[in-house]
């Protein structure tokens, strides 16, 4: 008892009780987790408990949950990842591997800068405040994080690395600057993201959004498109969802690129088509906007400028157009069909855009439903130039006056091509395109170069430096970092750097001309494309990476949101890639496994800063401690759900947790115990000892492979209701208690690290469960002396009975018509069918 006393009353002006009997009870009563838990916290720093380095001859294990941006307070949604990724790690290490789980803080973007323009303090003051609390939150919650390796992207020592990374793929030809169409906000002078496009308006300054055509950096993430595509059949740990959402957004397709002629001139308007088969029912192309031919047009028609003007301010997110109005304007502008030689009317659409393809489609309206939306409403000709290749089949009905026929068929209306599969055709018209020069097969991309710049001033300066003679020049290795200046004064309108002479004026590195530095800054998607390479050797400071990278990478299991299932796991796979052929890593993939989260929702939408106190854990840890926090996320639901957060699960976890203290409380209150002799047992003891067993068992299997730590919960819970049950206190009745007692201890140590610390201690005469190992199971144990049989008569509930193990189905048969419930069934009856389960029924079938 001296552990627990010295642990409830080590504070000062706490006295140490003398009775230990009294003792139990007064642990339930006064048992304070938050000063067990901060005893706990302070062992796990003075003794480094998780900082782990590459000299250890044990296996190693990288688990890493997405770094947080410091927004400056935890919520609910940052418990549920960080436990997870913690519970993995925990469990892991109970497996005797080198477990590595850092933490860092993606610490640029737009909030900081609305923070200091709200309240007058400079964006890295404002990240570093935030900071420091996120890190007291973190601690408190007890993760098992090696702070040795933390860094924060907004640091110089880091972002040095992702210029001079840059700088390499600028020379490699991996990285250009071009025109492009932005979402533009005219009062915070900065391009928006779709997403940060409400309505029409900008999100923060609720101006109307215009469409600009900026000069932007690109990065050519397309030239990987293939291996992007093909590896992703090389990631067994990924779920499929998140799989085939990438393949989605890289979308590779085959198809043909060919060329309308623009009358009277020597300008051909590309198109793409993944069906070259319905050609020749082609009745009008669309352009974007922005098109050539739409611009063309606007110069003499003040209706299309009108109409350009409208399109260039509504969003643009991809996703919005599908369900968005389509609205068209006639161009009077018409170019040549390259086979018929037919004159095709050009028509501006909203739907089309610029930054896909050529910003122009050729328009089916028979076989293509939005076309056909759009010919109906415009009144536009409807053609049919493909019919269904099995006529009664009901699924292949063709009725365009009611909707277009998408399927593939038979040609008809074509030509020379009439008769063919639209397989055939595909290969027969590109054939035709290629010998007149009007077109080519193209395997073609969704995915696009990845645009980089930002017009923000809290982010990593790009290091190029523009030369009026020399052009875009890369800044030197010598003269990186390129230091993002702290001293600015912000105003509502633009980047400060825009307005910092001193910073931006400078010399160009060839010819020695004045020149000047990019004002742009990344994208942050730069900072946390590469952030679990640097984990590794964060505290190198002659180069990007060392070896180290390579005994920790790849991550062996990664662990986020959902909602990135796209963008930053697809960069940091390039990024990745890159890296291995710049000579950096020697694997292929960052992240070998990948638990997907569901979100924590409140009131149905996602939980988030903005939630106030229903969603800061700060609360619930200071009124219940960390450990039922934990425990209260990891039973609400499996990780990939989303699910209703409510606090009154973790009212309920301190409870139990409350509970399983008193039980160990009480049980070594009564002395120590002996150690288990199996072949002394009786059949009550050997049936606490299986439970125990299966406990072990399941949870092996619930942490390592299933990842259903709910489950646990419950199982330990079980256990726990069985010891509870389990009245005997002889000298091997008390020695499977503590057996049972131990591996519920074990098992629950991943999800409540605190609590079970302590009641390891107790329960192992000192031994630290950071030391610990998972224990084995006894299969020996897992075998029942009796199993239940279900006696059914006609598939109906008749009786029960226990039997040995492997009892054979003759003696079955026997004991079971001995029942009297059941031979009442079967007597004066032919039995026509027995249907025996060994271990688990038998069913008479009778007549």
């Amino acid at each position: 008892m001296r552990g627990f006393r010295s642990l409830l009353y080590s504070r000062p002006g706490l006295e140490s009780p003398i009775n230990p009997v009294r003792d139990a009870i007064l642990m339930e009563e006064k048992y304070q987790a938050r000063v067990a838990e901060r005893a706990v916290q302070e062992y796990w720093q003075k003794n480094q408990s998780f900082q782990v380095s590459e000299n250890s001859d044990k296996e190693k294990f990288y688990c890493l949950s997405m770094f947080p941006y410091p927004s400056g307070q935890l919520h609910m949604g940052h418990v549920r990842n960080y436990t997870l990724g913690d519970v993995i790690g925990r469990f892991q290490r109970l497996q005797g591997k080198n477990v590595l789980q850092p933490m860092g803080w993606d610490a640029f973007g737009l909030p900081a800068e609305n923070a200091a323009i709200k309240h007058k303090v400079p964006p890295a003051e404002w990240t570093q405040k935030n900071i420091e609390n996120m890190r007291r939150q973190f601690q408190e919650l007890g993760f098992a994080f090696d702070w040795s390796r933390e860094f924060a992207t907004c640091d110089p020592n880091y972002y040095r690395w992702e210029q001079w990374f840059f700088t390499k793929l600028f020379r490699k030809g991996l990285v250009y600057k071009k025109s492009a169409w932005v979402n533009w906000d005219p009062v915070d002078q900065t391009v928006l993201a779709n997403e940060q496009v409400i309505d029409g308006r900008g999100w923060r300054s609720d101006a109307p959004v215009e469409r600009r055509e900026l000069e932007q950096w690109f990065v050519r993430i397309t030239a990987y498109a293939d291996e992007l595509l093909e590896f992703l059949d090389k990631l067994p740990g990924w779920p499929d969802k998140v799989k085939t959402m990438q393949r989605n957004w890289i979308g590779r397709s085959e198809g043909v690129e060919l060329h309308f002629q623009v009358p009277d001139s020597d300008e051909v308007m590309p198109v793409y088509t993944t069906r070259p088969d319905t050609l020749m029912g082609v009745t009008y192309v669309a352009v974007a906007p922005q098109h050539f031919l739409a611009v063309k047009a606007a110069q003499s028609n003040p209706h299309i400028v009108e109409f350009i003007e409208s399109c260039n301010k509504v969003k643009v997110a991809e996703a919005d157009m599908a369900t968005m109005e389509k609205l068209g304007l006639d161009t009077g502008l018409v170019v040549i069909h390259p086979l018929t030689g037919e004159s095709i009317p050009v028509w501006i659409a909203n739907f089309v855009l610029m930054e896909y393809g050529s910003g122009a489609v050729m328009s089916v309206p028979g076989h293509d439903q939005r076309d056909w939306e759009f010919a109906s409403k415009y009144g536009l000709d409807i053609v049919q130039v493909i019919a269904p290749s099995d006529p009664s089949n009901s699924d292949q009905v063709c009725n365009l006056e009611h909707e277009a026929f998408t399927a593939k068929g038979v040609l008809l209306n074509s030509g020379a091509f009439d008769g063919l599969t639209s397989e055939q055709a595909f290969d027969a018209i590109a054939a035709e395109l290629s010998r007149q020069g009007k077109g080519e097969k193209q395997t073609n991309y969704r995915l696009r170069d990845w645009g980089v710049s930002r017009q923000r001033y809290w982010g990593c300066p790009i290091p190029i430096i523009h030369c009026p003679d020399c052009g875009s020049v890369a800044v030197p290795d010598q003269d990186l970092p390129v230091v993002l200046p702290l001293d600015v004064e912000f105003d509502v309108v633009g980047s400060p750097l825009k307005k910092m002479p001193a910073w931006y004026q400078t010399s160009c590195p060839e010819c020695g001309a004045e020149a000047e530095r990019e004002t742009d800054t990344f994208d942050t998607f730069m900072e946390s494309s590469w952030y679990y390479a640097r984990f590794a050797c964060s505290d190198l400071s002659s180069a990007m990476l060392d070896e180290r990278v390579n005994y920790w990478t790849s991550v062996d299991h990664y662990v986020g949101g959902e909602e990135h299932a796209i963008l930053h796991l697809l960069y940091a796979r390039f990024f990745h890639k890159v890296m291995r052929d710049e000579g950096l890593v020697d694997s292929d993939e960052p992240f070998e496994k990948l638990l997907s989260l569901g979100m924590v929702l409140q009131g149905g939408t996602k939980m988030s800063k903005s939630a106030g106190d229903a969603g800061d854990p700060q609360h619930l840890m200071n009124k219940y401690g960390a450990d039922a926090v934990r425990m209260a996320m990891m039973f609400a639901a499996p990780p990939e759900q989303s699910f209703e957060w409510s606090e009154h699960g973790v009212d309920a976890a301190a409870r139990w947790l409350r509970r399983l203290w008193k039980t160990v409380a009480a049980h070594i209150a009564e002395g120590p115990s002996e150690s288990v002799d199996t072949e002394a047992l009786n059949e009550g003891q050997r049936d606490l000892r299986r439970i125990v067993h299966e406990t072990i068992n399941k949870a092996s299997d619930d942490y390592g492979r299933r990842l259903t730590f709910n489950t646990v919960i419950a199982a330990v819970m079980s256990l726990l209701n069985a010891v509870g049950k389990f009245a005997d206190h002889s000298p091997q009745g008390r020695a499977v208690i503590a057996e049972a007692l131990k591996a519920a201890v074990i098992i629950l140590t991943p999800i409540t690290p605190h609590i079970c610390h302590h009641l390891w201690r107790e329960l192992n005469a000192g031994q630290m469960i950071e030391d610990a190992s998972w224990p084995d199971v006894d299969a020996a144990a897992l075998e029942k002396s009796k199993v239940e049989l279900v006696i059914q008569v006609n598939g109906k509930l008749r009786g029960k009975l226990e039997v040995s193990p492997g009892e054979d189905q003759e003696c079955v048969e026997e004991m079971a018509t001995a029942i009297e419930n059941v031979s009442r069934f079967i007597e004066g009856k032919t039995v026509r069918k027995v249907i025996f389960v060994q271990d688990k029924l038998v069913n008479f079938v009778v007549g």
